[in-house]
Protein backbone atom coordinates (compact mmCIF):
# COMPACT_ATOMS: atom_id res chain seq x y z
CA UNK A 1 0.00 0.00 0.00
CA UNK A 2 1.19 3.76 -0.82
CA UNK A 3 2.36 5.77 2.22
CA UNK A 4 0.61 8.18 3.28
CA UNK A 5 2.69 10.70 2.30
CA UNK A 6 4.10 14.26 3.71
CA UNK A 7 2.55 17.67 3.20
CA UNK A 8 5.33 20.48 1.63
CA UNK A 9 7.69 17.94 0.16
CA UNK A 10 9.24 17.17 -3.40
CA UNK A 11 8.22 14.57 -5.98
CA UNK A 12 9.45 14.15 -9.06
CA UNK A 13 6.20 14.58 -10.64
CA UNK A 14 3.16 15.76 -9.19
CA UNK A 15 -0.49 14.85 -10.84
CA UNK A 16 -3.38 16.70 -10.55
CA UNK A 17 -6.74 14.78 -10.77
CA UNK A 18 -6.97 10.70 -9.82
CA UNK A 19 -9.70 9.67 -12.81
CA UNK A 20 -9.15 7.85 -15.68
CA UNK A 21 -5.70 9.26 -17.12
CA UNK A 22 -4.15 10.03 -13.65
CA UNK A 23 -4.56 6.48 -12.93
CA UNK A 24 -2.22 5.30 -16.03
CA UNK A 25 -0.25 8.70 -15.79
CA UNK A 26 1.00 7.42 -11.93
CA UNK A 27 1.09 3.68 -12.43
CA UNK A 28 3.58 4.28 -15.50
CA UNK A 29 5.38 7.06 -14.41
CA UNK A 30 6.68 5.36 -11.26
CA UNK A 31 7.32 2.44 -12.96
CA UNK A 32 10.84 3.45 -13.51
CA UNK A 33 11.50 4.56 -9.90
CA UNK A 34 9.94 7.97 -10.16
CA UNK A 35 8.87 9.24 -7.29
CA UNK A 36 5.18 10.63 -7.94
CA UNK A 37 2.73 12.19 -6.18
CA UNK A 38 -1.02 11.41 -7.41
CA UNK A 39 -3.94 13.98 -5.75
CA UNK A 40 -7.34 13.25 -5.92
CA UNK A 41 -10.17 15.55 -4.77
CA UNK A 42 -12.81 12.50 -3.92
CA UNK A 43 -12.64 9.45 -1.88
CA UNK A 44 -11.56 6.35 -2.65
CA UNK A 45 -12.60 3.92 -4.95
CA UNK A 46 -14.38 1.71 -1.93
CA UNK A 47 -17.89 2.05 -2.47
CA UNK A 48 -19.35 -1.43 -3.30
CA UNK A 49 -21.38 -0.24 -6.24
CA UNK A 50 -18.24 0.92 -8.22
CA UNK A 51 -16.77 -2.60 -8.63
CA UNK A 52 -20.67 -4.66 -9.61
CA UNK A 53 -21.20 -3.58 -12.94
CA UNK A 54 -25.15 -3.48 -12.59
CA UNK A 55 -24.16 -0.87 -9.91
CA UNK A 56 -23.07 2.01 -11.80
CA UNK A 57 -26.66 3.45 -12.20
CA UNK A 58 -26.56 4.00 -8.20
CA UNK A 59 -23.46 5.90 -8.24
CA UNK A 60 -25.39 9.69 -8.81
CA UNK A 61 -24.45 10.50 -5.00
CA UNK A 62 -22.21 13.51 -3.91
CA UNK A 63 -19.67 10.24 -2.71
CA UNK A 64 -18.83 9.56 -5.63
CA UNK A 65 -20.33 12.44 -8.45
CA UNK A 66 -19.55 15.97 -9.16
CA UNK A 67 -23.03 16.26 -9.87
CA UNK A 68 -22.62 19.55 -11.66
CA UNK A 69 -25.39 21.19 -13.07
CA UNK A 70 -24.81 23.49 -16.74
CA UNK A 71 -26.03 27.11 -17.08
CA UNK A 72 -29.20 27.33 -18.82
CA UNK A 73 -29.15 26.22 -22.09
CA UNK A 74 -30.74 28.55 -24.97
CA UNK A 75 -31.41 25.87 -27.20
CA UNK A 76 -33.12 23.27 -24.51
CA UNK A 77 -35.66 25.29 -23.33
CA UNK A 78 -33.24 27.07 -21.25
CA UNK A 79 -32.72 24.11 -18.91
CA UNK A 80 -29.85 23.96 -16.40
CA UNK A 81 -29.06 20.02 -17.15
CA UNK A 82 -27.90 17.34 -14.83
CA UNK A 83 -23.82 17.41 -15.35
CA UNK A 84 -22.14 14.25 -13.46
CA UNK A 85 -19.14 13.63 -13.65
CA UNK A 86 -16.53 11.00 -11.33
CA UNK A 87 -15.12 11.97 -8.19
CA UNK A 88 -13.42 9.12 -7.03
CA UNK A 89 -10.66 7.63 -7.76
CA UNK A 90 -11.09 6.44 -11.46
CA UNK A 91 -13.20 8.92 -11.77
CA UNK A 92 -15.08 8.64 -14.55
CA UNK A 93 -13.96 4.94 -15.23
CA UNK A 94 -15.12 4.12 -11.50
CA UNK A 95 -18.73 5.09 -12.52
CA UNK A 96 -19.81 4.91 -16.04
CA UNK A 97 -21.50 2.47 -18.09
CA UNK A 98 -18.37 0.95 -18.84
CA UNK A 99 -18.93 0.44 -23.00
CA UNK A 100 -15.18 -0.07 -24.32
CA UNK A 101 -15.35 1.84 -27.77
CA UNK A 102 -12.34 3.61 -29.33
CA UNK A 103 -13.69 6.15 -32.18
CA UNK A 104 -13.11 5.83 -35.82
CA UNK A 105 -10.06 5.97 -37.50
CA UNK A 106 -10.41 9.69 -39.25
CA UNK A 107 -10.92 11.09 -35.93
CA UNK A 108 -7.64 10.76 -35.03
CA UNK A 109 -6.52 11.67 -38.51
CA UNK A 110 -8.47 14.95 -37.93
CA UNK A 111 -6.83 15.46 -35.17
CA UNK A 112 -3.01 15.32 -37.03
CA UNK A 113 -4.44 17.18 -39.90
CA UNK A 114 -5.34 19.92 -37.40
CA UNK A 115 -2.27 20.39 -36.08
CA UNK A 116 -1.96 17.50 -33.66
CA UNK A 117 1.02 15.89 -34.79
CA UNK A 118 1.76 12.33 -33.73
CA UNK A 119 -1.94 11.65 -33.27
CA UNK A 120 -3.39 10.35 -35.90
CA UNK A 121 -5.02 6.63 -36.39
CA UNK A 122 -1.60 5.01 -37.24
CA UNK A 123 0.34 7.15 -34.26
CA UNK A 124 -2.54 6.13 -31.40
CA UNK A 125 -3.61 2.65 -32.53
CA UNK A 126 -0.41 0.93 -30.76
CA UNK A 127 -1.78 2.77 -27.59
CA UNK A 128 -4.83 1.29 -27.87
CA UNK A 129 -3.42 -2.09 -28.00
CA UNK A 130 -0.82 -1.81 -25.14
CA UNK A 131 -3.23 -0.52 -22.69
CA UNK A 132 -5.69 -3.56 -23.85
CA UNK A 133 -6.60 -7.17 -22.25
CA UNK A 134 -9.35 -8.30 -24.41
CA UNK A 135 -10.97 -11.43 -24.18
CA UNK A 136 -11.81 -12.69 -27.36
CA UNK A 137 -9.58 -10.33 -29.52
CA UNK A 138 -5.69 -10.48 -30.28
CA UNK A 139 -4.96 -9.29 -33.77
CA UNK A 140 -3.97 -6.11 -35.72
CA UNK A 141 -6.79 -3.60 -33.78
CA UNK A 142 -6.97 -5.47 -30.53
CA UNK A 143 -4.27 -6.20 -27.71
CA UNK A 144 -3.57 -8.70 -24.92
CA UNK A 145 -1.83 -8.37 -21.64
CA UNK A 146 -2.22 -4.85 -20.82
CA UNK A 147 -3.81 -3.76 -17.70
CA UNK A 148 -7.45 -2.58 -18.99
CA UNK A 149 -9.66 -5.40 -18.96
CA UNK A 150 -12.15 -5.71 -22.09
CA UNK A 151 -15.11 -8.40 -21.94
CA UNK A 152 -18.26 -9.57 -23.31
CA UNK A 153 -21.26 -9.50 -22.01
CA UNK A 154 -22.09 -11.92 -19.65
CA UNK A 155 -25.50 -12.69 -19.66
CA UNK A 156 -27.56 -10.16 -21.84
CA UNK A 157 -31.35 -10.63 -21.94
CA UNK A 158 -32.95 -11.99 -24.86
CA UNK A 159 -34.52 -9.13 -26.19
CA UNK A 160 -30.77 -7.45 -26.96
CA UNK A 161 -30.68 -10.06 -29.52
CA UNK A 162 -33.69 -9.34 -30.53
CA UNK A 163 -32.31 -5.42 -30.96
CA UNK A 164 -29.79 -6.56 -33.21
CA UNK A 165 -31.91 -8.46 -35.44
CA UNK A 166 -33.76 -5.96 -35.85
CA UNK A 167 -31.59 -3.20 -36.72
CA UNK A 168 -30.10 -5.46 -39.42
CA UNK A 169 -33.41 -5.44 -40.60
CA UNK A 170 -32.94 -1.58 -40.90
CA UNK A 171 -29.95 -1.91 -42.91
CA UNK A 172 -26.94 -1.86 -40.46
CA UNK A 173 -24.76 -4.59 -40.68
CA UNK A 174 -23.56 -7.22 -38.02
CA UNK A 175 -20.11 -6.11 -36.32
CA UNK A 176 -18.55 -7.89 -33.63
CA UNK A 177 -15.80 -5.73 -33.43
CA UNK A 178 -16.65 -1.65 -33.20
CA UNK A 179 -12.54 -1.10 -33.07
CA UNK A 180 -11.54 -3.10 -35.81
CA UNK A 181 -11.78 -2.78 -39.55
CA UNK A 182 -14.98 -0.68 -39.84
CA UNK A 183 -16.31 0.96 -37.19
CA UNK A 184 -20.58 1.01 -38.88
CA UNK A 185 -22.86 -2.08 -38.19
CA UNK A 186 -24.73 -3.33 -34.89
CA UNK A 187 -23.63 -5.36 -32.01
CA UNK A 188 -22.86 -6.11 -28.79
CA UNK A 189 -20.77 -3.74 -26.69
CA UNK A 190 -17.77 -4.95 -25.13
CA UNK A 191 -16.77 -3.33 -21.72
CA UNK A 192 -14.33 -2.77 -19.32
CA UNK A 193 -15.14 -5.53 -17.24
CA UNK A 194 -13.75 -8.89 -15.94
CA UNK A 195 -15.24 -11.94 -14.49
CA UNK A 196 -18.36 -9.88 -13.53
CA UNK A 197 -16.43 -7.11 -11.58
CA UNK A 198 -15.58 -3.45 -13.28
CA UNK A 199 -12.28 -2.76 -14.76
CA UNK A 200 -11.81 1.06 -13.79
CA UNK A 201 -8.69 2.43 -14.19
CA UNK A 202 -8.05 2.64 -10.65
CA UNK A 203 -8.76 -1.25 -10.53
CA UNK A 204 -6.63 -1.64 -13.81
CA UNK A 205 -4.07 0.56 -13.49
CA UNK A 206 -3.39 1.67 -10.01
CA UNK A 207 -3.97 -0.78 -7.79
CA UNK A 208 -1.13 -3.06 -8.89
CA UNK A 209 1.44 -0.13 -8.47
CA UNK A 210 0.08 1.09 -5.09
CA UNK A 211 2.88 -1.04 -3.27
CA UNK A 212 5.58 0.58 -5.13
CA UNK A 213 7.22 2.82 -2.55
CA UNK A 214 8.17 5.70 -4.77
CA UNK A 215 4.11 6.28 -5.60
CA UNK A 216 1.95 8.40 -3.26
CA UNK A 217 -1.70 8.43 -3.40
CA UNK A 218 -3.47 10.86 -1.44
CA UNK A 219 -7.20 11.33 -1.66
CA UNK A 220 -9.90 13.60 -0.23
CA UNK A 221 -7.41 16.47 -1.69
CA UNK A 222 -8.71 19.55 -3.60
CA UNK A 223 -6.45 21.16 -5.48
CA UNK A 224 -6.43 25.26 -5.33
CA UNK A 225 -3.74 26.05 -7.95
CA UNK A 226 -0.66 25.40 -9.77
CA UNK A 227 2.24 26.93 -8.42
CA UNK A 228 3.99 29.00 -11.16
CA UNK A 229 7.46 30.19 -10.47
CA UNK A 230 8.10 32.93 -13.27
CA UNK A 231 7.57 30.98 -16.29
CA UNK A 232 7.92 27.56 -14.64
CA UNK A 233 5.51 25.21 -12.83
CA UNK A 234 6.41 24.45 -9.57
CA UNK A 235 3.98 22.43 -7.92
CA UNK A 236 0.27 22.19 -7.00
CA UNK A 237 -1.11 23.86 -4.14
CA UNK A 238 -3.95 21.73 -2.20
CA UNK A 239 -5.88 21.18 1.00
CA UNK A 240 -5.15 17.97 2.82
CA UNK A 241 -7.90 15.84 4.35
CA UNK A 242 -7.64 17.43 7.54
CA UNK A 243 -8.21 20.96 6.25
CA UNK A 244 -4.92 22.26 5.92
CA UNK A 245 -3.30 24.13 2.61
CA UNK A 246 -0.03 22.42 1.60
CA UNK A 247 2.44 22.66 -1.20
CA UNK A 248 3.67 19.70 -3.19
CA UNK A 249 6.74 20.60 -5.48
CA UNK A 250 7.42 18.75 -8.92
CA UNK A 251 11.41 18.79 -9.31
CA UNK A 252 10.37 17.51 -13.09
CA UNK A 253 6.96 18.74 -14.14
CA UNK A 254 3.35 19.03 -13.26
CA UNK A 255 1.04 17.12 -14.45
CA UNK A 256 -3.09 17.89 -15.01
CA UNK A 257 -5.55 15.22 -15.78
CA UNK A 258 -8.60 16.97 -13.96
CA UNK A 259 -10.80 16.15 -17.26
CA UNK A 260 -12.50 18.59 -19.45
CA UNK A 261 -13.90 20.07 -16.60
CA UNK A 262 -11.42 20.07 -13.91
CA UNK A 263 -8.58 20.69 -16.08
CA UNK A 264 -9.51 24.25 -17.41
CA UNK A 265 -10.86 25.51 -14.03
CA UNK A 266 -7.30 24.22 -12.76
CA UNK A 267 -5.93 26.37 -15.25
CA UNK A 268 -7.63 29.59 -14.83
CA UNK A 269 -7.48 29.55 -11.10
CA UNK A 270 -3.49 29.64 -11.28
CA UNK A 271 -3.89 32.40 -13.59
CA UNK A 272 -3.19 30.62 -17.17
CA UNK A 273 -6.27 31.55 -19.10
CA UNK A 274 -8.23 34.10 -20.95
CA UNK A 275 -7.05 37.00 -19.81
CA UNK A 276 -9.91 39.32 -19.77
CA UNK A 277 -11.37 36.52 -17.84
CA UNK A 278 -8.98 36.18 -15.63
CA UNK A 279 -9.02 39.64 -14.58
CA UNK A 280 -12.69 39.40 -14.01
CA UNK A 281 -12.06 37.09 -11.32
CA UNK A 282 -10.05 39.13 -9.91
CA UNK A 283 -7.12 36.99 -10.70
CA UNK A 284 -3.48 37.73 -11.50
CA UNK A 285 -2.88 36.99 -15.41
CA UNK A 286 0.31 34.72 -15.55
CA UNK A 287 -0.26 33.17 -19.31
CA UNK A 288 -2.60 34.81 -21.59
CA UNK A 289 -3.91 31.31 -23.19
CA UNK A 290 -7.75 32.47 -24.79
CA UNK A 291 -7.97 28.48 -25.77
CA UNK A 292 -8.56 27.61 -22.12
CA UNK A 293 -12.12 26.81 -21.40
CA UNK A 294 -12.97 27.06 -25.00
CA UNK A 295 -13.63 24.31 -27.65
CA UNK A 296 -16.20 22.31 -24.95
CA UNK A 297 -17.43 19.71 -27.10
CA UNK A 298 -20.38 16.75 -25.27
CA UNK A 299 -22.63 14.36 -26.85
CA UNK A 300 -26.17 15.32 -26.38
CA UNK A 301 -28.85 12.07 -26.01
CA UNK A 302 -31.77 12.07 -27.74
CA UNK A 303 -34.14 8.66 -26.41
CA UNK A 304 -37.14 7.20 -27.56
CA UNK A 305 -38.83 4.42 -24.65
CA UNK A 306 -41.17 1.28 -25.18
CA UNK A 307 -43.35 -0.49 -23.22
CA UNK A 308 -43.40 -4.37 -23.60
CA UNK A 309 -45.97 -7.15 -23.31
CA UNK A 310 -44.47 -9.08 -21.32
CA UNK A 311 -41.34 -8.96 -18.92
CA UNK A 312 -38.70 -9.37 -21.14
CA UNK A 313 -36.28 -6.45 -19.73
CA UNK A 314 -35.17 -5.41 -16.56
CA UNK A 315 -38.14 -3.83 -14.47
CA UNK A 316 -36.72 -0.24 -13.67
CA UNK A 317 -33.37 0.51 -13.21
CA UNK A 318 -33.78 0.59 -9.14
CA UNK A 319 -35.02 -2.99 -8.81
CA UNK A 320 -32.73 -5.57 -10.00
CA UNK A 321 -30.07 -5.23 -7.26
CA UNK A 322 -33.12 -5.84 -4.81
CA UNK A 323 -33.60 -9.12 -6.36
CA UNK A 324 -32.36 -11.54 -3.69
CA UNK A 325 -31.99 -14.38 -6.15
CA UNK A 326 -30.12 -12.23 -8.68
CA UNK A 327 -27.64 -11.24 -6.10
CA UNK A 328 -27.07 -15.01 -4.89
CA UNK A 329 -26.82 -16.02 -8.68
CA UNK A 330 -24.12 -13.26 -8.86
CA UNK A 331 -22.03 -14.18 -5.46
CA UNK A 332 -22.02 -17.65 -6.75
CA UNK A 333 -21.95 -17.72 -10.43
CA UNK A 334 -20.33 -14.65 -11.10
CA UNK A 335 -23.24 -14.01 -13.46
CA UNK A 336 -26.66 -12.93 -14.64
CA UNK A 337 -28.38 -9.46 -14.22
CA UNK A 338 -25.85 -8.16 -11.51
CA UNK A 339 -23.24 -8.32 -14.36
CA UNK A 340 -24.85 -6.19 -16.24
CA UNK A 341 -24.00 -2.69 -17.72
CA UNK A 342 -27.55 -2.05 -19.15
CA UNK A 343 -26.45 -1.09 -22.52
CA UNK A 344 -26.08 -4.60 -23.75
CA UNK A 345 -25.70 -2.99 -27.44
CA UNK A 346 -25.53 -0.65 -29.82
CA UNK A 347 -24.64 0.31 -33.57
CA UNK A 348 -22.96 3.23 -35.62
CA UNK A 349 -24.96 4.56 -38.62
CA UNK A 350 -25.20 6.60 -40.77
CA UNK A 351 -27.82 9.50 -40.73
CA UNK A 352 -26.73 12.16 -42.54
CA UNK A 353 -27.64 12.42 -46.27
CA UNK A 354 -23.65 13.08 -47.13
CA UNK A 355 -22.28 11.08 -44.80
CA UNK A 356 -19.28 9.04 -45.33
CA UNK A 357 -19.02 7.94 -41.59
CA UNK A 358 -20.81 6.94 -38.96
CA UNK A 359 -22.57 10.21 -37.23
CA UNK A 360 -24.80 8.45 -35.27
CA UNK A 361 -24.43 6.33 -32.15
CA UNK A 362 -27.59 3.84 -30.97
CA UNK A 363 -27.17 2.71 -27.68
CA UNK A 364 -30.23 -0.01 -26.67
CA UNK A 365 -30.75 -0.65 -22.58
CA UNK A 366 -33.24 -3.35 -22.00
CA UNK A 367 -34.74 -1.10 -19.41
CA UNK A 368 -36.81 2.02 -18.86
CA UNK A 369 -34.20 5.12 -18.84
CA UNK A 370 -35.05 8.17 -18.70
CA UNK A 371 -33.59 11.52 -17.80
CA UNK A 372 -30.60 9.55 -16.34
CA UNK A 373 -32.80 7.40 -14.79
CA UNK A 374 -34.20 9.68 -12.52
CA UNK A 375 -37.79 9.45 -14.25
CA UNK A 376 -39.55 6.39 -13.07
CA UNK A 377 -41.53 4.39 -15.05
CA UNK A 378 -43.94 1.17 -13.59
CA UNK A 379 -43.99 -1.91 -15.80
CA UNK A 380 -41.35 -3.49 -18.18
CA UNK A 381 -39.96 -1.41 -21.12
CA UNK A 382 -36.87 -0.59 -23.18
CA UNK A 383 -35.43 2.47 -23.90
CA UNK A 384 -32.99 3.15 -27.38
CA UNK A 385 -30.90 6.25 -27.09
CA UNK A 386 -29.54 7.99 -30.17
CA UNK A 387 -26.51 10.81 -30.06
CA UNK A 388 -24.78 12.62 -33.17
CA UNK A 389 -21.04 11.47 -32.95
CA UNK A 390 -19.16 14.68 -34.18
CA UNK A 391 -21.47 17.88 -33.21
CA UNK A 392 -20.62 21.34 -34.52
CA UNK A 393 -21.44 23.18 -31.67
CA UNK A 394 -19.40 24.81 -28.89
CA UNK A 395 -19.11 25.74 -25.26
CA UNK A 396 -17.23 26.76 -22.59
CA UNK A 397 -16.25 26.32 -19.42
CA UNK A 398 -15.39 29.52 -17.25
CA UNK A 399 -14.78 30.28 -13.00
CA UNK A 400 -18.15 31.55 -11.34
CA UNK A 401 -14.99 32.76 -8.77
CA UNK A 402 -11.66 32.77 -7.70
CA UNK A 403 -12.75 30.91 -5.14
CA UNK A 404 -11.57 26.94 -5.67
CA UNK A 405 -14.79 25.86 -4.13
CA UNK A 406 -16.74 26.90 -6.43
CA UNK A 407 -18.50 24.88 -9.05
CA UNK A 408 -17.21 26.31 -12.53
CA UNK A 409 -19.80 27.56 -15.20
CA UNK A 410 -20.18 24.98 -17.45
CA UNK A 411 -21.81 26.00 -20.99
CA UNK A 412 -21.88 23.14 -23.28
CA UNK A 413 -23.96 25.39 -25.39
CA UNK A 414 -25.59 22.34 -27.34
CA UNK A 415 -27.63 22.75 -30.39
CA UNK A 416 -26.17 26.27 -31.38
CA UNK A 417 -25.64 24.97 -34.82
CA UNK A 418 -28.32 24.08 -37.12
CA UNK A 419 -26.41 21.33 -38.25
CA UNK A 420 -26.92 19.50 -34.77
CA UNK A 421 -30.60 20.63 -34.48
CA UNK A 422 -31.02 18.23 -37.84
CA UNK A 423 -29.25 15.83 -36.41
CA UNK A 424 -30.86 15.19 -33.71
CA UNK A 425 -33.78 14.55 -35.21
CA UNK A 426 -32.69 12.31 -37.52
CA UNK A 427 -31.03 9.95 -34.75
CA UNK A 428 -34.92 9.88 -33.36
CA UNK A 429 -36.20 8.86 -36.78
CA UNK A 430 -33.39 6.05 -37.03
CA UNK A 431 -33.78 4.63 -33.60
CA UNK A 432 -37.68 4.51 -34.69
CA UNK A 433 -37.27 3.08 -37.74
CA UNK A 434 -35.04 0.58 -35.68
CA UNK A 435 -38.00 -0.12 -33.43
CA UNK A 436 -40.63 -0.49 -36.19
CA UNK A 437 -39.06 -3.65 -37.47
CA UNK A 438 -40.72 -6.68 -37.96
CA UNK A 439 -38.20 -8.87 -34.83
CA UNK A 440 -39.82 -6.49 -32.33
CA UNK A 441 -43.45 -6.52 -33.15
CA UNK A 442 -44.35 -10.10 -30.85
CA UNK A 443 -42.65 -7.68 -28.00
CA UNK A 444 -43.53 -4.00 -27.85
CA UNK A 445 -46.75 -2.67 -26.83
CA UNK A 446 -46.19 1.21 -27.66
CA UNK A 447 -43.85 4.05 -27.50
CA UNK A 448 -44.20 5.59 -24.64
CA UNK A 449 -41.83 8.40 -26.04
CA UNK A 450 -41.67 10.63 -27.51
CA UNK A 451 -45.76 8.40 -28.44
CA UNK A 452 -47.08 8.18 -31.34
CA UNK A 453 -48.49 12.23 -31.54
CA UNK A 454 -44.83 13.29 -32.03
CA UNK A 455 -44.20 12.85 -35.31
CA UNK A 456 -43.90 15.95 -37.55
CA UNK A 457 -40.22 17.97 -37.55
CA UNK A 458 -41.15 20.60 -35.47
CA UNK A 459 -42.82 18.16 -32.41
CA UNK A 460 -39.66 15.80 -32.65
CA UNK A 461 -37.52 19.40 -32.10
CA UNK A 462 -40.09 20.17 -28.92
CA UNK A 463 -39.48 16.61 -27.46
CA UNK A 464 -35.71 16.90 -27.97
CA UNK A 465 -35.91 20.65 -26.22
CA UNK A 466 -37.28 19.17 -23.55
CA UNK A 467 -35.99 15.99 -23.08
CA UNK A 468 -32.12 15.44 -24.77
CA UNK A 469 -29.50 15.18 -21.92
CA UNK A 470 -25.48 14.69 -21.71
CA UNK A 471 -24.01 11.19 -22.62
CA UNK A 472 -21.26 12.30 -20.40
CA UNK A 473 -18.59 12.89 -22.87
CA UNK A 474 -17.29 16.62 -22.45
CA UNK A 475 -13.95 16.87 -23.91
CA UNK A 476 -11.53 19.66 -25.67
CA UNK A 477 -11.32 22.79 -23.33
CA UNK A 478 -7.72 22.33 -23.49
CA UNK A 479 -7.29 21.29 -26.89
CA UNK A 480 -3.58 20.19 -28.88
CA UNK A 481 -2.45 22.62 -31.52
CA UNK A 482 -0.29 25.05 -32.93
CA UNK A 483 -3.23 27.67 -33.58
CA UNK A 484 -4.12 30.57 -31.21
CA UNK A 485 -6.58 28.71 -29.69
CA UNK A 486 -4.31 25.89 -29.06
CA UNK A 487 -3.64 25.15 -25.11
CA UNK A 488 -1.11 22.24 -25.29
CA UNK A 489 1.19 21.20 -28.27
CA UNK A 490 1.65 18.29 -29.92
CA UNK A 491 4.09 16.56 -26.43
CA UNK A 492 0.74 17.61 -24.77
CA UNK A 493 3.01 20.55 -22.97
CA UNK A 494 1.14 24.04 -22.02
CA UNK A 495 2.16 27.24 -24.56
CA UNK A 496 4.05 29.56 -22.48
CA UNK A 497 4.98 27.41 -19.08
CA UNK A 498 7.77 24.88 -18.41
CA UNK A 499 7.12 22.51 -16.62
CA UNK A 500 3.59 21.54 -16.93
CA UNK A 501 1.49 18.81 -19.11
CA UNK A 502 -2.14 18.60 -20.08
CA UNK A 503 -2.68 14.99 -20.40
CA UNK A 504 -6.72 14.35 -20.68
CA UNK A 505 -10.01 14.38 -22.67
CA UNK A 506 -9.57 18.34 -22.51
CA UNK A 507 -6.79 18.08 -25.13
CA UNK A 508 -8.88 16.07 -27.57
CA UNK A 509 -8.89 19.00 -30.37
CA UNK A 510 -12.51 17.68 -31.85
CA UNK A 511 -15.21 15.20 -30.52
CA UNK A 512 -14.51 11.46 -30.70
CA UNK A 513 -17.05 9.41 -32.70
CA UNK A 514 -17.68 7.09 -29.68
CA UNK A 515 -17.75 6.86 -25.97
CA UNK A 516 -14.72 8.58 -24.66
CA UNK A 517 -13.17 6.78 -21.57
CA UNK A 518 -10.83 4.30 -23.58
CA UNK A 519 -9.42 7.50 -25.59
CA UNK A 520 -8.71 8.98 -22.79
CA UNK A 521 -6.88 5.74 -21.10
CA UNK A 522 -4.64 5.94 -24.33
CA UNK A 523 -4.23 9.83 -24.46
CA UNK A 524 -2.85 8.84 -21.07
CA UNK A 525 -0.56 5.95 -21.99
CA UNK A 526 0.84 7.65 -24.65
CA UNK A 527 1.69 10.80 -22.46
CA UNK A 528 3.62 8.53 -19.94
CA UNK A 529 6.13 8.02 -22.72
CA UNK A 530 6.31 11.83 -24.05
CA UNK A 531 6.65 13.05 -20.13
CA UNK A 532 9.49 10.41 -19.51
CA UNK A 533 10.80 10.56 -22.71
CA UNK A 534 10.70 7.34 -24.04
CA UNK A 535 10.63 7.08 -27.88
CA UNK A 536 6.73 6.64 -28.84
CA UNK A 537 5.56 3.03 -29.57
CA UNK A 538 5.95 2.45 -34.17
CA UNK A 539 2.86 3.83 -35.61
CA UNK A 540 0.50 1.25 -37.28
CA UNK A 541 -1.62 0.77 -40.39
CA UNK A 542 -3.39 -2.31 -40.44
CA UNK A 543 -4.70 -3.51 -43.60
Amino acid sequence: MSRAGTANRTYDYVIAGGGSAGCVLAARLSEDGAEVLLLEAGQADNHPLIHVPAGFTKLSGPRVNWGYRTVPQKHLDDREMWYPQGKTLGGGSSINAMIYTRGHRRDYDDWKAAGAEGWGYADVLPYFRKAEDNVRLCNAYHGVGGPLRVSDPISPLPITATFIRAAQQAGLPYNADFNGAEQEGVGYHQTTTRDGRRGSAAVSYLRPARGRANLTVLTSCRVHKIAVDGSKARGIVYTTQNGDTAMASASREVIVTAGAIGSPKLMMLSGIGPAAHLREMGIEVVVDLPGVGENLQDHLDCYTAYALKGPHSYYGVDQYLKQAAWAVQYLLFKNGPVTTNIVEAGAFAKAGPDADRPDIQLHFLPAYVIDHGMKRVPGYGVSLYSNLLRPRSTGTVRLKSADPQDTPLIDPNYLAEPYDRRMAIEGLKLARQVMAQPEFRPWLDEEYMPGNGVQSDEALATYVRQWAKTDYHPVGTCKIGVDDMAVVAPDLKVHGIDGLRICDSSVMPNQISANTNAPTIMIAEKAADLVAGRPPLAAETPT
